[in-house]
């Protein structure tokens, strides 16, 4: 018997907008007040890109797991997923304040940068990830630019300091890759994940 529904780990407005736009019920399964789901994001000491968001979506959709026994709650695939900005090695994490997120946009202004984005579902007792590498290129940002977007509020809460969707799309020259897990939520990849998982979207076969 086809599952229902399935339970979303995140708190992201983006991911429960692509998830309707699978057709994808679910329901979301915010963190308590007693988990730190921020400290789940801390970068370890020689990690590269790549291992680090296969960590963190991983570690992120553990702590779901329990999270869903702890509450006793009906039984349903769980979806986690993580995005991460990457310069090189370097990870782009959220900005903690106005003068890291102008830094980080001053760093990306007019360069190639990889945004990877993770999700992970759970299939009974097992679960299966998969990982999405796009490349985007911003045009150069002009100060006033960076200082008028970082004055919006926008950045904060964004790896990278920045959210596609955002006006800032505007500077965006290229994008070689995938729009929505540019997003926070590769589609192709969370479509076939669900579909092994049982879970239907709107043009499952």
């Amino acid at each position: 018997m086809r599952p229902p529904f399935v339970y979303l780990a995140s708190q992201s407005p983006r991911r429960q907008q692509l998830l309707q736009q699978l057709g994808v019920r679910f329901e979301v399964l915010l963190p308590d007040a007693s988990e730190d789901a921020e400290a789940l994001e801390a970068v370890r000491p020689g990690e590269g890109v790549e291992a680090y968001v296969r960590r963190v979506t991983r570690a992120k959709l553990s702590a779901a797991r329990e999270r869903l026994q702890r509450r006793g709650l009906p039984a349903a695939p769980l979806l986690s997923a993580d995005t991460t900005v990457a310069l090189g090695r370097a990870i782009l994490g959220k900005p903690v304040d106005a003068g890291e997120a102008c830094a980080m946009l001053a760093r990306l202004s007019g360069r190639w940068h990889r945004v990877l984005s993770g999700v992970a579902v759970t299939q009974g007792a097992r679960s299966a990830l998969r990982l999405n590498v796009s490349r985007v290129r911003f045009a150069k940002l002009p100060r006033a630019t960076i200082d008028a977007y970082v004055a919006s509020g926008e950045p904060f809460g964004k790896a990278g300091a920045y959210a596609i969707q955002s006006a800032l799309a505007g500077w965006v020259e290229r994008i070689d890759g995938s729009h929505s897990g540019i997003m926070g939520l590769p589609l192709f990849e969370t479509a076939q994940l669900l579909q092994r998982a049982g879970v239907p979207t709107a043009l499952s076969e």
